[in-house]
């Protein structure tokens, strides 16, 4: 596995080392050794998320609060998404900073967002499956996100606002400025 980190600390994009031959494909999609090793980082993961979403969807930009905070581990199963996260942590250099990648299913590269960041995705292919693993339980009380088109972040998601499948949940999410972790 090779691991590098974005320009956010903490955050890394994760490519598996993909063994092909004319059955498939095979891959190891996470060891705790190999990340700790690289990181320096440790992480258990105790709860598994599953979506499947058509193209044009954006969900996000969510986070947990408080000591239901989660770290993650982001990948496409199927399809293609340009997933994004946004660094939360007010005594971070990169705070309001956001960092993005293209997940799919051809180079089965995942991204690692430590606790203390929002995140979201827009689906770039219909019916594309999008997996997670989260290191604390969901907690419906400490949920919280912002507003995936707030001017100050100042995302490209490469679709016009009018592409765009947005929940009302998620519509109504606060700006950056507006929010306290």
């Amino acid at each position: 596995m090779k691991v590098e980190e974005s320009n956010l600390k903490g955050c890394y994009v994760l490519t598996p080392q993909v063994l092909e031959d004319e059955r498939g494909y095979f891959f190891e999609s996470f060891n705790a050794k190999v990340f700790k090793a690289l990181t320096g980082q440790e992480v258990a993961f105790v709860q598994d998320n599953q979506s499947q979403s058509s193209k044009g969807v954006l969900r996000g930009l969510h986070y947990q609060t408080g000591a239901h905070a989660q770290a993650k581990l982001v990948r496409v199963i199927k399809g293609k998404v340009l997933d994004v996260c946004v660094d939360l942590r007010e005594d971070s250099e990169t705070y309001g900073k956001h960092f993005s990648v293209i997940l799919d299913n051809v180079k089965h590269q995942q991204l690692f967002i430590p606790k203390g960041f929002a995140h979201g995705f827009v689906v770039l292919e219909d019916d594309t499956l999008f997996s997670y693993k989260c290191d604390a339980y969901y907690n419906k009380a400490s949920e919280a996100g912002i507003l995936y088109n707030d001017k100050d972040l100042n995302i490209d998601w490469g679709f016009s606002e009018d592409e765009l499948i947005v929940s009302e949940k998620d519509l109504l999410l606060p700006e950056l400025g507006a929010v306290k972790l």
